[in-house]
């Protein structure tokens, strides 16, 4: 059956899959009987017929005026969309479980049934060739060189009295850091959208806390990365944990058995193992080590996350590491994590091939402690 899909590439990971185009706006993509075909605006037609990795690129206008005839009324979308999947023969087609609700009903009035795809769009998305990997290890440098600003930075802090963090004359803030982070993104060619996370202590404690406020010294600083490259669309992900001054023992305890959970995933990162037996073993070996999964005060505590996911042309990209045997080609974060109220919380993340003989880090930047 034709499949097809309306979406803007900048923001859809599935057509951007299918063409290598980005394209703001949305636009219609079709593969059928082995042909790929792409609708697109007057704006983007001439640079699609060039960059888009489609056999047939039409204009948007012309298929308009097709449809229009003699009416002094435009036609709607799904009108256009419905005469250019006629024209080619479409009597029906499968669709993303995401395709917009609206349009597909209108396609469906017009008389081409739509059939949404249950699970992966692409299945073959999963499985990364040799330039995806390539890809992801370029965005994965780019995100190391933004984590190494932010070394940088709060090594050249100084520790007031009071213990706030102060770097070049004034307070250094979890925004201050986030921009400096952000601007050694743009330089590189990536898109930083203000989201990294920069959060100190308790904070610290909610793992999409982005942090906000005063750093301070002698607390755990989660400092999670995730930039887009701007040219491949590929992504990075690195989380560090650091102290910026002196650990308490309680402190250093967490992030120790947070690295060893962290060590134990990535030892059995390999084709056939079971994502889920992983994260469980990780888990049992953080209760063992006194930190149990759990609700305290209506709070979660302990690691009540995934141990990662895979990584590609969106961050959170399908299978999740805890729901999957693996296979070589995948690409995992692997990112066990510890949150405990009053101590902190400590997250290590690196990203990890699975290969024939086992996993291949595409990071390796250094994991400090006490900075």
């Amino acid at each position: 059956m034709p499949r097809l899909i309306v979406a803007a590439s900048d923001s859809n990971a599935d057509i951007l899959y299918a063409t290598g185009f980005r394209v703001p706006d949305p636009f219609l993509f079709l593969e059928m009987g082995g042909r790929t075909f792409a609708m697109l605006s007057d704006l983007e037609v001439d640079r699609g017929r060039r960059d888009a990795r489609v056999d047939v690129v039409v204009a948007y206008s012309e298929i308009e005026k097709l449809v229009r005839g003699k009416s002094k009324r435009p036609p709607s979308y799904a009108a256009v969309a419905v005469g250019f999947l006629r024209s080619l023969g479409v009597r029906s087609a499968q669709v993303p479980a995401d395709f917009p609700f609206g349009l597909a009903a209108g396609i469906t009035k017009l008389g081409i049934p739509l059939k949404p795809v249950a699970g992966h769009f692409w299945p073959q998305r999963e499985i990364k060739s040799r330039t995806e990997i390539a890809y992801l290890a370029a965005a994965t440098r780019m995100t190391e060189a933004a984590m190494q600003r932010a070394f940088d930075v709060l090594r050249a802090s100084k520790i007031k009295n009071s213990g706030e963090l102060i770097w070049a004359g004034s307070v250094l803030t979890s925004e201050r850091l986030r921009t400096e982070i952000e601007s050694v993104v743009l330089q590189l060619g990536g898109i930083a959208k203000n989201d990294s996370i920069v959060a100190c202590g308790d904070q610290a404690c909610d793992p999409h806390e982005r942090g906000h406020g005063p750093l301070r010294a002698n607390e755990l600083i989660i400092l999670d990365i995730f930039p887009r490259d701007a040219g491949t669309g590929y992504f990075g992900d690195l989380t560090r944990t650091v102290v910026r001054g002196r650990a308490s023992d309680a402190q250093r305890h967490l992030w120790e058995t947070c690295l060893r959970g962290q060590k134990m995933a990535l030892t059995g990162l390999k084709p056939g193992a079971n994502g889920e037996v992983l994260q469980n073993r990780v888990r049992e070996f953080f209760v063992e080590q006194g930190y149990p999964t759990e609700q305290r005060n209506g709070r979660w505590v302990g690691f009540f996350h995934g141990l990662g996911h895979g990584l590609g042309l969106e961050i959170h990209e399908e299978p999740r590491l805890g729901r999957t045997v693996l296979v070589p080609g995948q690409v995992f974060t692997v990112e066990p994590g510890i949150y405990l109220p009053g101590v902190g919380g400590v997250r290590h993340e690196d990203v990890a091939v699975v290969t024939q003989a086992g996993r291949k880090l595409l990071t390796s930047i250094e994991k400090p402690f006490e900075i």
